[in-house]
């Protein structure tokens, strides 16, 4: 890393995975982002929101003993803290029966997190947290101040709306899809189209955004930046679970993206390998050291494939 440390904030969902017959995780598509931006040797901000009770408590303080900030984790008396049913299905890809009316759904707008976003280098945030009406304002108020807003689509049946996708996109620097998810939003949009090249280049110009990744599974991943795509291939390891594996990826991306000078290939083998390390893995969030990331991905040299 260069001198600099950069700072990245992560917007919506705390909260814990419980897997049948497992422990509970600490998960929430976001919070998996910051922890691995953590890892990376960024300044991590997250803003949400838990319930003043023992799941809130034990949240927190493994965030704490983890050494990331809960500064702006707000705690509220209202609403509980977030508890997801996930399973794991014979593919290892995971599934999700989400709770409403938690605490990460009613996060306030304060001077404090307006403060932090204002000295940030991006804000990270999906489509889950926009779901009820008061985390919905307080993000687009967030939006408003942050410079570089990276809307990692994250599509959770059925708490998406494309009226809000659309709103939300218009305020993006940077987009991610997984295939999947592009194509959902092209048929939302009423595109259609001849190839991914198409797809992405009528994103881009409909919502004025430079930046778009598509993560492709076993095919590799796509960053596109105007008018250049670069596709990078996967690195083939055993998988333990699939479990935030796309949330390392862009926590991966950004790392290397914030950093000005990176090239569009130390970007994409950063993003792929700590994708492929975190899959190689149990959890979304494993203990490692980056160490160990860093020696992971010196032993696996990434070239780009033709696109």
């Amino acid at each position: 890393m260069e001198d600099k440390k950069y700072k990245a904030v992560c917007f919506g969902e705390v909260l814990w995975d419980i897997f049948p017959g497992e422990q509970r995780r600490i998960g929430g598509a976001p919070f998996n982002v910051a922890y691995h931006l953590f890892k990376m040797g960024l300044d991590v901000e997250m803003i949400s929101s838990v319930g003043d009770d023992d799941l809130g408590r034990e949240l927190l303080n493994k965030i704490k003993n983890w050494q990331i900030s809960t500064d702006h984790i707000q705690i509220t008396e209202e609403y509980p803290t977030s508890t997801v049913i996930a399973s794991v299905d014979e593919n290892n890809d995971a599934h999700y029966e989400i709770v409403e009316n938690v605490a990460w759904d009613f996060i306030e707008t304060t001077q404090e997190n307006q403060k932090v976003l204002s000295t940030a280098d991006a804000l990270i945030f999906g489509t889950l947290a926009a779901r009820n009406e008061k985390s919905k304002n307080t993000l687009f108020q967030l939006l408003e101040i942050s410079s570089y807003n990276v809307f990692d689509i994250n599509l959770r049946e059925p708490y998406y709306d494309i009226r809000i996708i659309n709103e939300l996109l218009h305020k993006t620097q940077l987009a991610k899809f997984n295939k999947a998810e592009l194509r959902m939003v092209l048929d939302f949009l009423k595109k259609e189209y001849k190839d991914e090249k198409d797809s992405i280049r009528f994103l881009q110009d409909k919502f004025n955004i430079r930046e778009i990744i598509v993560s492709k599974g076993s095919k590799g991943a796509l960053y596109a930046h105007e008018d250049h795509f670069y596709l990078y291939p996967t690195i083939p390891v055993e998988v333990k679970d699939t479990v935030g594996s796309g949330d390392s990826f862009l926590a991966g991306f950004l790392s290397k993206r914030l950093q000005k000078e990176s090239s569009a290939h130390e970007i994409m083998a950063q993003a792929v390998s700590l994708g492929a390390f975190i899959t190689s893995q149990e959890g979304a969030c494993p203990e490692y050291t980056l160490e160990e990331f860093l020696g992971f991905k010196g032993r696996n040299e990434l070239e780009a494939l033709s696109f």
